[in-house]
């Protein structure tokens, strides 16, 4: 029960103070009855229950509710005081209303400096909303008053219930520390019982929402019923709080004790000419004579000796200021592992561990070589980003390997706070240091290979921002001196060749991609999957499985199938996968015959094993009508080709696009538009066609979002083909940006476009000019039997899209 409380509402907009006990318990005469209104002005009120005798204190602070009472008050002091279904909707509507709430009489209003108004009421009788008659300037409604019928003076249940209500009513004042014991004197001084029932409602400790079921109810006996429900439920709850108080208390009680307990034993110790603690700080010393410290660790190390010194092993500090110690003696301070110089064994370690990537293994190796010429340089920060699945992660691995240095992997993704990386102060309990120091603590050694894997990923909340404690860390200028909260010293990471992992550049903090030295991979080819496959997967696989002694042999053909049909990615995670269900298979048929020594796993096998296949390649169509040409797209998972459609209905000149497009693919088409227009001319179009010829174009496959401004060329191409009748050029792929002056922009992902075109069984690929070098990294073996044609503006790509 609350016998002294102050509730706020939001922006104040209703207080409740204790309800006060009014001086004459008297309930409305008859006459008192038939001179009420039947329309009422209704406040609504939130979080609180007006009971029938009941006095409250209400401050109201929305103008609705001040011109309700203002206008109340005129009327006659009668208002239909009422609670609201949401106590956080600031302005209710009648169906965030509750029906039925008490007719009360205002006693005093006062106006605050604040300009709210507090207002002292007591409910009179309860009323029910027959009809609300307007909402302003304040809520009116057409009323229905309801009488409360005590039962029978006789009924022997009633009264025995009415006695319970007081008795656990004074049960609960009893013991609970925070009401007075006058109350009880006050409940037992109430005669009326309508009257009392009420007042102990008003004074609950429940939620508003249990008030109002019992005011709402209208038989006087249920309502006495669930109002000893709720007393008997408070009483529990008062009594289960005692009872937690207790405990706690003796808790305390029992650490009083262990404590002077403690202080005694030490007392004898020192009498005994011998201290507890002892040995552990001569191991300390003893581990410190060997450690190579830094002059700022060895100063910190002495003076926690110090303070180890003077204090008892049980005390709090103790344990905090030894395992700062022992992290000091952890740490590899002058610790480092010998580079392999040889650069010749590192290129052979990288080529068996990965098939491809070139760029990045002639980094490291250019690195290894400028190490071996100089002896001492600050290490580069790499950072690898390409599609998942390619090995960025499992290449750190090896480069590891080829350099002959520890190995650490610090997952980013999903980390919000700050303190993972930079450590918790020593002040906390259960502080560390961060992510950082403990991974340099484990690998004893201070110029390991440290992959920080997913970057992109970090997160960022009200703890911090991770990538901004990375901006140290990755700054050769600036890691040599890195601050950890727990270690509380400077710590040199100019040694860490730290190598960084991500998908996606563009989510990457600007400042922190700045210290970046980015290396782009792109996704394999189908040639090298074959390879990797063949080198790595299938080999793996055979071990994993325990075939090693037999001869799985598995076809090009039936690789290719795999990756064709059976995967749609970039890298080779799901071709490992579909090939670790090729060897469950073969290992199952060699259990079950031991005579087989020898599988060839062929295309049908593929097919039986792993079912039907889960994609199709779409392949080009040679009869295409005017209007369709051939773009290609880059996707997570390697790139595409994308039939765009046009087609020319009689309108005003009005343009559609439909196939889910992104603003930036509108906007493509919107300009070629814009350029066909103005050049109708030297492009050869009617102008009175195109200005009565709606023009819709499409990009199938619907369902999936598509965006990027490489599509430009080819919706032009488009265009300018549905509106000459002409066809494009058949077995012609293109891609590249335009502009309204009718120039050709490059792309990207050119790799992996022109693959896709490759696959289609397109003949001839259209780029511009500047895409020229993004071609000449494709391995020539890749691309045979292609036809590039680098252009510059439209002309040119109309004269060889659309030949005359």
């Amino acid at each position: 029960m609350q016998f002294e409380r102050q509730f706020f509402a939001d922006n104040q907009d209703e207080i409740d103070i204790m309800p006060i006990v009014p001086l004459n318990e008297d309930e409305m005469s008859e006459d008192d009855k038939k001179k009420l209104p039947s329309e009422l002005i209704v406040l609504p009120i939130r979080n609180m229950v007006l009971f029938p005798n009941v006095v409250l204190p209400i401050t109201a602070s929305r103008e609705k509710s001040i011109q309700a009472l203002l206008q109340a008050e005129k009327n006659g002091k009668y208002i239909g005081v009422i609670s609201q279904r949401d106590s956080n909707n600031k302005n209710p509507k009648y169906n965030d209303i509750n029906k039925i709430g008490t007719v009360a009489e205002i006693i005093k209003q006062i106006k605050m400096p604040d300009n709210s108004t507090t207002v002292f009421i007591r409910g009179r009788i309860r009323f029910e909303i027959e009809e609300w008659v307007s909402d302003e300037p304040f809520f009116k409604a057409k009323v229905k008053y309801l009488n409360d019928e005590l039962p029978n003076s006789n009924d022997k249940e009633f009264i025995a219930m009415s006695d319970s209500v007081k008795e656990f009513a004074e049960q609960i004042i009893k013991k609970s520390t925070n009401i007075p014991p006058e109350a009880s004197i006050m409940i037992r001084n109430i005669n009326n019982i309508n009257f009392l029932h009420h007042f102990i409602a008003s004074n609950l400790n429940c939620d508003s929402k249990e008030k109002q079921l019992l005011l709402e109810e209208n038989d006087f006996k249920k309502r006495t019923e669930n109002l000893l429900r709720l007393l008997q439920i408070e009483l529990q709850h008062v009594e289960l709080k005692n009872k937690i108080t207790s405990k706690t208390n003796g808790e305390l009680d029992k650490q009083q004790k262990e404590y002077f307990l403690n202080q005694q034993l030490k007392a004898i110790q020192d009498e005994l000419g011998g201290d507890g603690n002892d040995r552990e700080i001569k191991d300390l010393q003893k581990r410190a004579e060997q450690k190579k410290f830094s002059e700022s660790a060895k100063e910190m190390f002495q003076k926690g000796i110090e303070k180890l010194q003077r204090m008892h092993p049980s005390t709090p500090d103790y344990s905090t200021i030894y395992n700062h110690l022992d992290l000091l003696l952890d740490l590899p301070w002058d610790e480092y592992t010998e580079d392999i110089y040889d650069i010749k064994k590192a290129r052979k370690v990288l080529d068996h561990d990965h098939y491809g990537m070139n760029k990045i293994k002639d980094r490291i190796l250019e690195y290894l070589a400028v190490l071996k010429l100089k002896g001492d340089m600050k290490s580069p920060i790499l950072c690898f980003i390409g599609p998942p699945g390619i090995g960025k992660t499992s290449l750190g691995k090896s480069i590891a390997n080829a350099i002959g240095r520890k190995y650490i992997r610090l997952s980013l993704g999903g980390m919000h706070d700050e303190s993972e990386l930079r450590g918790h102060r020593k002040t906390y309990i259960g502080a560390m240091p961060g992510r950082i120091i403990q991974s340099l603590r484990k690998v004893k050694s201070s110029n390991p290979v440290f992959i920080l894997d997913e970057l992109d990923k970090l997160g960022r909340d009200y703890r911090g921002e991770p990538s901004s404690a990375l901006l140290e860390v990755l700054d050769p200028e600036q890691n040599n001196s890195f601050y950890d909260n727990y270690l509380e010293l400077d710590y040199d990471l100019s040694k860490v060749l730290f190598i960084a992992t991500a998908n996606s550049i563009s989510e990457i903090q600007p400042a922190l991609r700045d210290r970046l030295e980015i290396i782009d991979l792109s996704g394999y080819a189908l040639e090298e999957k074959i390879e990797i496959a063949k080198k790595h997967l299938v080999p793996k696989q055979k071990e994993a499985h325990g075939l090693l002694k037999f001869s799985i042999k598995i076809p090009n053909t039936s690789i290719a199938k795999l990756i064709q049909e059976y995967t749609k990615e970039s890298g080779v995670r799901e071709l490992e996968r579909q090939i670790a269900s090729l060897m469950r298979n073969s290992a199952m048929k060699i259990a079950l015959d031991e005579n087989i020594q020898k599988i060839e796993i062929t295309e049908e096998d593929v097919e039986e094993i792993l079912g039907k296949p889960k994609y199709t390649n779409e392949l080009y169509q040679k009869s295409n009508p005017p209007g369709v040409a051939i773009g290609l797209a880059w996707t997570s998972v390697g790139g595409v080709i994308l039939f765009i459609e046009s087609v020319l209905s009689h309108g005003k000149g009005n343009l559609t696009l439909t196939g889910n497009l992104g603003n930036v693919m509108k906007e493509s088409a919107t300009t070629a538009l814009s350029y066909i227009q103005a050049h109708t001319k030297e492009l050869k179009i009617d102008s009175q066609k195109l200005e009565n010829s709606n023009i819709h174009i499409h990009v199938p496959e619907g369902a999936t979002p598509k965006d990027g401004p490489s599509a430009g060329v080819t919706m032009l191409t488009t265009m300018v083909s549905a509106l000459t009748g002409k066809i494009v050029k058949p077995f012609l792929a293109m891609t590249g940006e335009i502009t309204l002056r009718g120039q050709v922009l490059p792309v990207g992902g050119i790799k992996e476009k022109v693959l896709a075109a490759k696959r289609a069984g397109m003949k001839e690929i259209l780029l511009c000019d500047q895409n020229e070098k993004d071609v000449l990294e494709i391995n020539p073996s890749y691309i045979k039997g292609l036809k590039f044609h680098y252009v510059s503006n439209m002309l040119d790509v109309l004269k060889i899209a659309i030949p005359k």
